[in-house]
């Protein structure tokens, strides 16, 4: 009887719940308060109720940069530029703050959230960039970690605040492939391979070491340098016009800077926290208060019931409080090896 009753409240929920996307459907988004367009689903939350007409929209980037699916619905490109467009769509929207705490990751994703960012701040929209918007600035907050990709997404903002203990920098590019040949050799395992083309196995671990020639060697590396030579234009482009020391480049090696150091060298403009940066974004803005919100993806009962289905991999966390990044042997990273190692 119990169950036949939990299953009845459920049923109930899950057709008021179907009634109601409808009528949101029949509804314009800005009546109902998120965004009815293709991509996640957001609600606007306030963090700090200000009493005033204006916004700032907060956008955080945090974790390893991914193209990976968050909980099979959406990755994370997609949920910031459904995020932009609900700021640039939003007249009060005056300023963004990018709250970045991530150690970077992987190199495509870093750069579509990085041309994402730098379209927004356009006078006019890219093609098929974000709506016209007459430029709103985006205003970085470096947590305690925005190294690599996490720079690399940091670079094209209008300021960037880093706390003095921040860890950044990590301008640089990492492959990684594991050679397991020994291992195999040793429980007697020989590999049998049939391949289209002479560079086809390449990066396989399976190879003996001594087959990798130099002319491989050089096609990889060669590909490493150019993915490092778009970071550094990035950079170089981002923060143009901003106190950039000349020999910036020196630096730009993959060591990790504080704060402090990456202040000294240019590479961000302003020692803060977060409350920093609201107070920048309203300088550059030119407004004298707002409220200051964030776009969060919505969760229902349609998500709550799914996760029945899911099952649930025990996961390892850092001492830096997130989780490992599992990299894939051949992928290219923006990846501060602070984390890997």
């Amino acid at each position: 009887m119990i169950f036949a009753l939990v299953v009845l409240v459920l049923l109930i929920f899950s057709a008021l719940f179907n009634l109601t996307q409808f009528v949101h459907g029949l509804i314009p988004m800005k009546l109902h308060g998120y965004s009815s367009s293709a991509g996640p689903r957001l609600d606007e939350v306030v963090l700090q109720d200000n009493d005033a007409h204006n916004k700032i929209a907060v956008i955080p980037v945090e974790g390893i940069i991914t193209s990976a699916s968050i909980d099979g619905d959406y990755n994370l490109v997609e949920l910031i530029r459904a995020q932009l467009k609900e700021a640039a769509n939003d007249a009060k929207v005056k300023a963004v703050i990018l709250k970045v705490n991530s150690p970077g990751g992987e190199v495509l994703p870093s750069d579509e959230i990085s041309k994402l960012l730098a379209d927004f701040q356009l006078d006019e929209p890219a093609e098929g960039g974000m709506p016209a918007h007459k430029g709103k600035p985006i205003i970085v907050s470096m947590g305690s970690l925005a190294a690599s990709g996490g720079y690399y997404v940091s670079a094209p903002c209008k300021w960037i605040v880093a706390n003095e203990m921040t860890i950044t920098g990590s301008i640089g590019v990492i492959m990684e492939s594991y050679n397991y040949r020994g291992l195999m050799d040793k429980v007697g395992l020989q590999p049998v391979v049939f391949k289209s083309g002479k560079f086809k196995d390449m990066l396989s671990g399976s190879r003996e070491p001594t087959e990798i020639t130099q002319e491989e060697r050089d096609m990889v590396q060669n590909l490493i340098n150019e993915v490092y030579g778009k970071f550094k234009s990035v950079v170089a482009a981002g923060r143009k016009g901003h106190s950039l020391s000349p020999n910036w480049q020196d630096y730009a090696d993959g060591r990790v800077l504080s704060g402090k150091q990456a202040l000294d060298l240019g590479f961000v403009d302003e020692l803060g926290d977060f409350d920093d940066a609201v107070e920048r974004a309203k300088t550059i803005a030119g407004i004298a208060e707002a409220n200051v919100v964030e776009y969060r993806a919505r969760r229902d009962l349609s998500d709550m019931l799914g996760l029945f289905g899911k099952t649930q991999v025990p996961s390892i966390k850092l001492d830096l409080g997130m989780e490992g990044p599992k990299l894939e042997a051949g992928q290219l990273y923006f990846l501060s090896s602070t984390v890997v190692h």
